[in-house]
């Protein structure tokens, strides 16, 4: 349960993340990643309002893009920084498994918010995850994070229900140590 002692490694079938650790640096907490994805994969086009986020390839050939802006690639050495309102994607451009550290900065609820993302993907088996804590991540954190891949009307209209119905069942009674969100 949050929070979570470090190293602490999360998976889905293609893509495994290990948050190292979290450090301070200028007075805010920046937490160290590493990750592993699998060859033609990643996470879709997604933004964090909050925090800037860096990975560095380690092995393999990493694809990346800015919403709007052309594909471009990341061979072992190179890095790219994602700055805070940026929505971008990367993937797995190459046939081996892309390797990559990394941090987001500050840390704010990152850990917690992927870890439950991804958990909540494996209980059911379904990259949809299970609805009521689906729309407890995309409802709460909406100031925090965001992703293409949910349509907008689901976004400001199937999800704030489902998540005061989630709420009046008292289905989010696990996450009472999770982190507030940052407005």
């Amino acid at each position: 349960m949050y929070p979570y002692n470090y190293p602490h490694t999360i998976r889905t079938k293609h893509e495994e993340i290990t948050f190292e650790s979290i450090v301070m640096e200028e007075g805010e907490r920046k937490v160290i990643v590493s990750n592993r994805v699998q060859p033609d994969k990643g996470p879709p086009f997604h933004v964090h309002f909050k925090q800037d986020e860096s990975l560095t390839v380690s092995n393999g050939r990493m694809g990346y893009q800015i919403l709007g802006g052309p594909e471009k690639f990341l061979e072992k050495g190179d890095t790219v920084v994602f700055h805070r309102g940026e929505m971008h994607r990367f993937w797995n451009a190459g046939d081996e498994v892309l390797e990559c550290t990394g941090w987001a900065k500050p840390a704010n609820s990152l850990d917690f918010y992927l870890s439950t993302l991804y958990n909540t993907m494996s209980k059911s088996g379904s990259p949809k995850g299970d609805p009521f804590e689906m729309a407890y991540l995309v409802y709460r954190y909406r100031s925090e994070y965001d992703t293409l891949v949910v349509p907008p009307f689901v976004k400001r209209v199937i999800l704030p229900i489902t998540y005061f119905i989630g709420k009046a069942l008292g289905k989010y009674n696990h996450f009472r140590d999770a982190p507030k969100p940052i407005r």
